[in-house]
């Protein structure tokens, strides 16, 4: 066992509020398990790993959900999907040093942190969706696609905020799509590890952190906290990626 029990228990309770907060507004929360695990596991290839599990399992119950609702818009979503799903393989399979995936990870949670900073501060809901080249979905999909898999997240914390900054569409079509999105770059970020042979999980601690973030996820999906969420929530996480991703690229750069 890599990290010690309190830790580890630790770190459950707060995969689990993570999952819980993350899932009632869309998104699988694989930003922050990549941060805080960056700050008790050193081995790369399972901080990667451990992240893109917990993601699946978090945002499967809300893409279940979203759809039971009607704002799958398949469709719709397909571009996205058709160049992210590859690029999420193909960055994951890449065999990166130790150092150029934490200088990664820590650029991407800065990015996800401003990101996350400006789609709260500055959202305003469309009214009606905005009319953009065909080839705009398929561009964005590739670039976060790649990005995502480098790093071990499903990039729907770098979709969204584009999206709604675009006023693509109506928020909760947004929520669903980041919710699609983020499953499926997961699963196939996860593929890529496995391809690469670097997909690598500590038996007892990743079994303990998917029931932490299975029951958040479960919870979350079910609870109307919007209200809280929608900004509150997406401040605070802004703040917490913001200084460990500052801190990882201090650590390495």
């Amino acid at each position: 066992m890599s990290i010690a029990m309190g830790e580890l228990v630790f770190v459950a309770l707060l995969f689990f509020g993570i999952a819980l907060l993350y899932s009632s507004v869309g998104f699988g929360g694989g930003s922050s398990y990549l941060a805080l695990l960056a700050l008790f596991l050193s081995s790369f290839f399972v901080i990667r790993s451990t992240a893109l599990l917990c993601n699946i399992v978090v945002v499967s119950g809300s893409c279940y959900l979203l759809f039971r609702e009607g704002y799958f818009l398949f469709k719709k979503f397909l571009p996205f999907v058709l160049t992210s799903v590859p690029m999420a393989f193909i960055g994951a399979a890449f065999r990166l040093t130790e150092r150029t995936f934490f200088i990664l990870l820590g650029i991407a949670l800065v990015l996800a942190a401003f990101l996350l900073i400006l789609q709260t501060l500055l959202q305003r809901p469309a009214k009606t969706p905005k009319m953009y080249p065909k080839v705009l979905p398929y561009g964005l999909g590739a670039a976060v696609g790649l990005l995502s898999g480098l790093v071990g997240i499903g990039g729907g914390i770098f979709l969204a905020p584009i999206l709604h900054y675009l006023k693509w569409d109506k928020p909760l079509v947004i929520g669903a799509l980041s919710s699609f999105f983020i499953l499926v770059n997961s699963i196939s970020g996860l593929g890529g590890l496995v391809f690469a042979d670097t997909f690598k999980i500590l038996v007892p601690e990743t079994v303990l952190l998917v029931l932490a973030v299975l029951l958040g996820g479960q919870i979350g999906t079910r609870l109307s906290i919007k209200s809280f969420s929608a900004k509150t929530i997406r401040l605070l996480t802004a703040g917490l990626v913001l200084l460990v991703g500052l801190r990882i690229l201090l650590s390495n750069g």
